[in-house]
């Protein structure tokens, strides 16, 4: 089966980061990244100024449901009708909406169910939006240059985390929930006539012959693919058993054990300076390099590694060692990530791209935040450092199981041609 066939020989030859139509890709998903982060600041501003906390929890939660349901689905609409129309789409509906309700915002005061509405919408579309934008790379370039854009990607993902929330806030600032959604809206616009003038191969022939089928047949082919698939099988399982190590941890643990030890927020933010200072230091080494040796063993190796600086923060006695240890496990499992977006995409047969990066979204959006909660109650039944270890458990347990799989331990990226 070709994997190599939609890609031109321009795209093959050309280095991504100099690859006008990977430029423009990226472009696109940066203006878009940050317009999520806009968009949810606004979503929780306005629901908390219209509600109580816990309908405010409530609206983001209906947001969440639907991406997790339909996130399978999504892949296999991406593989069907193209990723680059699909997420054209999306973004067209994403922008019209938050314009939509910026406007409503501006003459009156909708209730909670417009806000509730407007977030089943943006769930809804995301569950299309996410695997079609992550099946993009691997049909406007060469395989040998995914690692490198999975690099890229990284990058605007800091980018976006960092200049959203901040943007957000000034469009509250300046003109409440209406200008925020309007910001929101106007990122999403900006992202579509670049999405418009970006060149996507065809499938070969033999490729697109496995169309006509249902969409639930398609879904469970994908499936089958990735569960037979020496590389993809056991990738799958690593990611999902690091993510559910790591989400609840971050996102949850870290904030009861920056209270239990006295940090404040200052002391919270300054270790996850130091994740994200890590996870941005491995995308530019893969920017940099574009391919790394003996992928799938380091992976393992540096997933491994990270698993035991993620116990340690729970323990190191100050603040500063608690950073600096941030600092290691953002550069290494940020290395993972990377890596493993790298090798999913490289893998995989460019007819089932978008079903793969649905099941690796799923995991990552769907299931691993459902340990939010699971987290907070281990805490408080049995403290941090407990549930700290056994996170980082899992997380090791993920790298030895991928250093037991002689497929993903022996899988190589794509070597870089060399440079004209």
């Amino acid at each position: 089966m070709s994997t190599t066939g939609i890609r031109t020989a321009a795209a093959t030859e050309i280095p991504a980061h100099r690859d006008g139509n990977v430029l423009r890709w990226l472009g696109a998903y940066s203006a878009s990244a940050v317009g999520d982060n806009v968009f949810y600041l606004a979503l929780s501003w306005a629901v908390v100024r219209s509600g109580s906390p816990t309908q405010a929890g409530l609206v983001m939660a209906v947001s969440a449901v639907p991406r997790a349901l339909l996130m399978l689905g999504g892949g296999v609409v991406a593989d069907r009708f193209g990723p680059r129309r699909v997420v054209i789409g999306s973004d067209a509906v994403r922008c019209l909406a938050v314009f939509a309700v910026a406007g409503l915002l501006l003459v009156t005061s909708p209730g909670l169910w417009l806000l509730a509405a407007l977030g089943f919408v943006f769930g809804t579309v995301d569950a299309l939006f996410m695997p079609a934008v992550g099946a993009l790379p691997a049909r406007i370039t060469g395989r040998h240059q995914l690692a490198r854009v999975q690099g890229m990607r990284g990058l605007v993902i800091r980018l976006a985390n960092v200049v959203g929330a901040p943007l957000g806030g000034l469009g509250v600032a300046l003109g409440g929930s209406a200008a925020a959604f309007g910001i929101a809206g106007l990122l999403f616009a900006a992202s579509l006539p670049l999405l418009l003038s970006i060149r996507i191969g065809k499938l070969p022939a033999e490729e697109r012959a496995r169309g006509g089928r249902t969409a639930w047949s398609e879904l469970g082919d994908g499936l089958r693919y990735i569960r037979r698939h020496r590389v993809l099988a056991p990738l799958m399982v690593v990611v999902a058993l690091a993510d559910l190590g790591f989400v609840g941890p971050l996102n949850i643990g870290l904030t009861l054990l920056a209270a239990e030890r006295g940090w404040g927020a200052s002391g919270m933010g300054l270790v996850l300076a130091g994740f994200g200072a890590g996870a941005g230091g491995s995308a530019i080494l893969l920017t940099v390099r574009g391919w790394l040796p003996r992928a799938g063993l380091l992976l393992c190796v540096t997933g491994t590694v990270g698993a035991v600086g993620i116990g340690a923060v729970a323990y190191v006695p100050s603040l500063s060692l608690a950073a600096g240890v941030a600092l290691l496990v953002g550069l290494l499992v940020g290395l993972t990530g990377a890596l493993a977006a790298a090798l999913a995409q490289t893998e995989s047969d460019p007819a089932y791209v978008g079903r793969v990066t649905a099941v690796v979204g799923l995991v990552s959006l769907g299931v691993a935040p459902l340990t939010y909660p699971l987290t907070g109650w281990a805490v408080g039944v049995w403290g941090t450092a407990p549930v700290f270890t056994a996170s980082a458990a899992t997380c090791a347990l993920a790298g030895v199981y991928g250093l037991c799989s002689r497929g993903l331990r022996t899988a190589e990226l794509p070597t870089a041609p060399p440079r004209t």
